[in-house]
């Protein structure tokens, strides 16, 4: 059964299963000194059009753990969006990782930081009693499925560098916010200044593991320590390694984010029909959160899973993936149609 609870609940693609079975013709050295490993490494430095480092990690919570760890010391601050991944659904991983105390920042509407809000948190540097600001973290595309424009980006990372922050951003569903744009991948990091970029893999059809890249050299430093203390040192790398090598290729990664983030689009606006339905957020890449009658929410759910983001509103989230098809949407909104037509309320 399909839903529209998580992309992650997605299967793996394809490209993604032949490349596992690929890497495991053949023995191969360990910890990350594989020829596919050191492949796929120099395809990120050609895709970044920087000299990156990249480590490949298991998750997306070991991958922000690991970038943030690298950029700070326990008397340090991370500033974060209130409604961060980082912030709201690591449990007290980042905190007890790092050492450091999370700043959450009110975003606007649309879930993204603005400059101002962030400035207002950039304070008493220098104080030894106050913990001190050093990394601002983002995430793009945001937690409501909105995307930061190469712009606003840009703003708010020209701030925190002025302050001597450390920017990094949560990338998990990274790709589909630069399809979305249309940019390149240069223009959506290395142009912006990122220091460290938490890249997700997962969410876009890998069966596991993500990638940190460092743009920043003095983030390098101890990371790769970092990397075996925080248990996200894996033996077999080269399994991580060759599924990024194929998502990378051929543009799979271009095709597989433009696919769900049009079924987002197929989506809401069909969604847009019913009147009893609020779509609550633009959508701009694979997500779309809108407000459901709430005698309608259980029955949808037994057949097409999602979950509910705010009960006391009843706002809920629907992701598209890449096996997402217009079948999938066309027979969700058929049981919305029927639901209406019951005069269910």
């Amino acid at each position: 059964m399909k839903g529209f609870a998580s992309d992650n609940y997605a299967g793996v693609l394809p490209e993604i299963m032949i490349a596992l079975q690929s890497a495991n013709e053949q023995h191969a050295i360990s910890y990350g000194a594989d020829d596919i490993t050191f492949r796929t490494r120099k395809l990120f430095s050609e895709l970044f059009e920087a000299e990156v480092e990249v480590l490949f990690v298991f998750n997306g919570t070991g991958a922000n753990v690991l970038s943030m760890s690298a950029a700070t010391q326990s008397f340090h601050s991370v500033l974060c969006a209130d409604t961060s991944h980082v912030y709201m659904d690591e449990s007290s991983a980042p905190e007890t990782f790092t050492g450091c105390r999370f700043i959450p920042i009110a975003t606007n509407q649309n879930g993204q930081l603005e400059s101002k809000a962030i400035a207002r948190h950039i304070i008493r540097k220098g104080d030894i009693h106050f913990a001190q600001p050093r990394l601002l973290s983002i995430t793009q595309s945001t937690e409501y499925g909105t995307v930061y424009s190469l712009s606003h980006l840009q703003e708010i990372s020209q701030l925190a560098h002025k302050h001597d922050l450390y920017v990094h951003m949560d990338g998990s569903r990274f790709f589909n916010a630069a399809a979305n744009l249309n940019c390149s991948i240069k223009e959506m990091s290395t142009d912006l200044g990122l220091d460290i970029l938490s890249l997700g893999g997962t969410k876009m059809g890998l069966m596991y593991g993500e990638a940190v890249v460092v743009f920043n050299k003095k983030l390098t430093e101890n990371i790769f320590f970092k990397q075996k203390q925080s248990m996200q040192l894996a033996s077999k790398t080269r399994f991580i390694a060759a599924q990024f090598e194929a998502l990378l290729s051929n543009n799979l990664w271009e095709k597989t984010a433009t696919h769900a983030n049009k079924m987002a689009q197929k989506l809401v606006q069909e969604l847009k029909g019913f009147k009893q339905i609020t779509i609550t957020k633009p959508v701009e890449a694979n997500a779309v959160f809108a407000i459901f009658p709430l005698a309608w929410i259980s029955q949808l759910q037994h057949y097409f899973p999602f979950y509910v983001w705010n009960a006391e509103t009843n706002e809920v989230r629907l992701m598209c993936a890449w096996d997402t098809k217009p079948d999938d949407v066309k027979d969700f909104i058929a049981m919305i149609q029927a639901l209406e037509n019951s005069h269910v309320q």
